[in-house]
């Protein structure tokens, strides 16, 4: 049997019609097939269109995990993610077709790679402020790198939910809130500080589209480019403030420091995990 026809079932069936995934967990599923077509054709010298499931055994998926650790140089969590990516396809192969179990039973048996867990790093208020005063508020990219990071830092949003932000999901006026539509669907609404209502206020008069932080052509920015424009700053304020040369900042570790701020402001951690629209078994 063809694994292209059931590929093609397992994202416009399965995954959408049924599972109704995210559209970040379909680009993640994409990028992993895309990946995994790549390698049978490299390895294999077998053309996507002709690449049969039973082709795609547990120890051709094994080498394929490998490959992603030795010549990607990927981490054990991205292998693990991509391994999640095919047990779901290979659970839906199995579900209906019959002939194919075998192989489905094979692959579903890989296990996960342990992995060491890691002190998670955050940013504290201090360097924060440092980052945040780097930044040369003279120019409209600098107005709106400062309105995007002030915000980030305040709502705890993750990356993908800033940069699909749009204007009509920030409310202004006695209670201003970022009104944020995360992952698995959830949405919540993140109070806003005085000092966060104002900056967005004032950059909100001066940006006429619908975007909150927009490109220069008014495009939605990319995960990349904030994750950028965060670490120009970072790299700009690491000569105040020494203890940012020590740690890796990204989006994600802005994040973890939302998260201590609200410990040591002494909110109640299921409080915490609604504000960052965490899922039962997520940590920040």
């Amino acid at each position: 049997m063809l694994a292209g026809p059931l590929l093609q079932k397992y994202f416009t069936n399965y995954l959408i019609a049924q599972r109704r995934f995210s559209p970040q967990t379909l680009a993640s599923y994409r990028d992993t097939f895309r990946l995994l077509l790549q390698f049978m054709q490299s390895e294999l010298k077998i053309e996507p269109s002709q690449l049969a499931v039973e082709q795609l055994d547990a120890e051709i998926i094994l080498s394929f995990l490998d490959n992603l650790e030795l010549q990607r140089k990927n981490s054990v969590v991205s292998r693990n993610l991509r391994l999640t990516a095919i047990r779901s396809f290979f659970r839906m192969v199995a579900l209906h077709h019959p002939e194919c179990v075998g192989t489905a039973t094979r692959v579903l048996a890989i296990p996960m790679k342990r992995t060491d867990t890691r002190l998670l790093e955050y940013v504290s208020r201090t360097e924060m402020d440092a980052i945040l005063n780097s930044i040369d508020r003279k120019h409209w990219c600098g107005r709106r790198d400062y309105a995007l990071l002030l915000t980030m830092y305040n709502s705890g949003a993750r990356v993908s939910e800033l940069c699909a932000l749009r204007i009509d999901q920030i409310g202004s006026g006695k209670n201003s809130y970022v009104h944020l539509h995360g992952k698995g669907r959830k949405e919540r609404a993140i109070p806003l500080w005085p000092s966060t209502a104002r900056i967005l206020r004032d950059w909100l008069r001066e940006n006429t589209g619908s975007m909150a932080f927009p490109g220069v052509r008014g495009e939605p920015l990319s995960r990349f480019a904030v994750r950028l424009l965060l670490q120009k700053a970072v790299a700009t304020a690491s000569s105040s403030c020494s203890s940012l040369r020590k740690k890796r900042i990204s989006p994600h570790t802005s994040r973890h420091g939302t998260a201590m701020a609200l410990l040591d402001a002494r909110v109640d951690i299921s409080v915490i995990a609604l504000w960052l629209g965490l899922g039962s078994r997520e940590t920040t």
